[in-house]
């Protein structure tokens, strides 16, 4: 049998596989789990923004482009010198955690490319924590109104970030540290301090005030209540209660009776016992 009829049918195949597998990297790409990808099609309507691809193994023709974006959530760290109401300087520490959105990748690609980070959430970041502590005094920074100014700054980068054409999704905005001058944070803690002790005073005040007004309001009572006895204190009643404890005296076992003559109630006056 001659094989070398097959021969040039050998090399054909051979020669495609070649050509394929050096070729490989331009037909097929792999979206790793974390990622999503558009494609950019030289010949039929540029970047296609509509559809983005999402993780598994794809085909693509040798002339067309795949643009991979991480999705997982990226985080900044980022440390700032703010000016307060007043124009004193306060230094911050801020923490913002994100990852753009999924759908989204074409528009971000065609706005920052791959560099979102730095072109967008890293400016606007720092553009909305020196706004929001702006509107603010630097002791309600610190202090009475920290939440507020926290939650202003973290509505407001999430807005931003996640407006129209921006389609970044913020997942957490942290104020790790808020630092003022060393004199201007002791005025302020010393400030604090005395309006804590004014506070403790007053409630003291208003304590001894309150039991105050109880013992006068029980000795009004107590007043009340003795004039109404009194009052009902008749000389008949006396007389009668007189003669009925002088009774209850002489039946006792225990008590031994002397009448000396008759009081001016008219009763007889009792001395001595057991």
């Amino acid at each position: 049998m001659d094989n070398r009829k097959y021969l040039p049918v050998v090399i054909t195949i051979a020669i495609a596989i070649i050509i394929i597998i050096s070729v490989s990297n331009s037909l097929f790409f792999t979206v790793q789990a974390g990622e999503r990808a558009v494609m950019f099609r030289k010949f039929s309507g540029g970047l296609d923004k509509e559809n983005v691809i999402g993780p598994g193994f794809n085909f693509k023709a040798p002339w067309n482009d795949v643009y991979i974006y991480d999705v997982t959530e990226n985080q900044i760290e980022e440390t700032l010198d703010v000016l307060d109401k007043n124009g004193l300087n306060i230094n911050v520490d801020v923490t913002v955690r994100f990852h753009p959105m999924y759908d989204s990748i074409g528009e971000i690609y065609e706005t920052f490319q791959r560099d979102y980070v730095r072109r967008l959430v890293v400016p606007e970041v720092r553009s909305t924590v020196r706004q929001v502590m702006g509107r603010f005094t630097a002791e309600e920074i610190y202090s009475t109104k920290r939440p507020e100014v926290e939650a202003a700054i973290r509505t407001e980068t999430e807005n931003i970030l996640g407006a129209a054409g921006n389609n970044i999704e913020m997942r957490a905005l942290l104020i790790r540290s808020i630092k003022l001058p060393e004199q201007i944070r002791l005025a302020i803690e010393n400030k604090l301090k005395q309006e804590q002790e004014a506070l403790a005073y007053q409630f003291k005040l208003e304590k001894e005030k309150s039991e105050a007004e109880r013992k006068r309001i029980a000795a009004e009572g107590e007043s009340t209540a003795n004039k109404i006895i009194n009052s009902s204190l008749t000389k008949e009643l006396l007389k009668m209660r007189g003669i009925e404890a002088t009774q209850d005296l002489a039946n006792s076992q225990n008590t031994k009776i002397i009448v000396i003559g008759n009081g001016e109630s008219g009763l007889p006056l009792i001395l001595g016992g057991d």
